[in-house]
């Protein structure tokens, strides 16, 4: 299948990027689409690390505003793992242990992968790496962390396993990399 990139307009460069892009693409039951106008958020790449420790089957989770989550009757208070976005000339597993100290004031030195994906590609530029670190959580003091010229005020909490897959299961753990690193938590402990 092809496409062809017809035009793309940047009416929008800050934190995120906004390219309108005017295209067409090959259709699956043959020919061509006539000209289509989609616009497209770039945002780059992102890790995100599952902290656990599994000599007490536990997780460290983190608690921020999240401006997409504004009109959630819930509220913009998000349960996430840890996460941040790739700077340049960073390698990703780095991002988790960087960020696992940010976020959490937690040192990682091991790293598993778990995947790539795309949060929103309808629309999206956006990638997730997601990562797993076993780690002695016996040490970690829950509190308040972030960097301040982020304006980051991150809450991190140690929570049961069993107790994580409980929120998760009625919808009190709605960000999307912490659902898909949970689900894959307790596929990998039951296999």
């Amino acid at each position: 299948m092809k496409f062809e990139i017809l035009d793309k307009k940047i009416p929008y460069k800050g934190f995120f990027q906004l390219e309108i892009y005017k295209l067409r693409h090959e259709l699956y039951a043959g020919g061509w689409t006539g000209e289509v106008r989609r616009e497209h958020l770039e945002r780059g790449r992102a890790v995100a690390v599952l902290l656990h420790d599994p000599a007490t089957d536990q997780l460290l989770l983190v608690e921020q505003f999240r401006i997409g989550a504004i009109a959630d009757k819930q509220g913009p208070w998000m349960l996430e793992i840890v996460a941040g976005m790739v700077e340049d000339g960073e390698e990703e597993s780095d991002v988790a242990r960087r960020e696992a100290i940010e976020e959490a004031n937690c040192t990682v030195t091991d790293v598993e992968f778990i995947l790539d994906y795309y949060p929103s590609a309808g629309s999206c530029s956006e990638t997730v790496s997601i990562y797993y670190a076993p780690v002695d959580l016996s040490t970690v003091e829950p509190g308040i962390h972030g960097l301040a010229d982020e304006h980051e005020d991150i809450r991190t909490m140690l929570v049961p396993t069993a107790t994580a897959l409980e929120w998760l299961k009625t919808g009190k753990i709605r960000s999307s990399m912490t659902i898909i690193a949970l689900q894959w938590l307790a596929l990998k402990n039951h296999l």
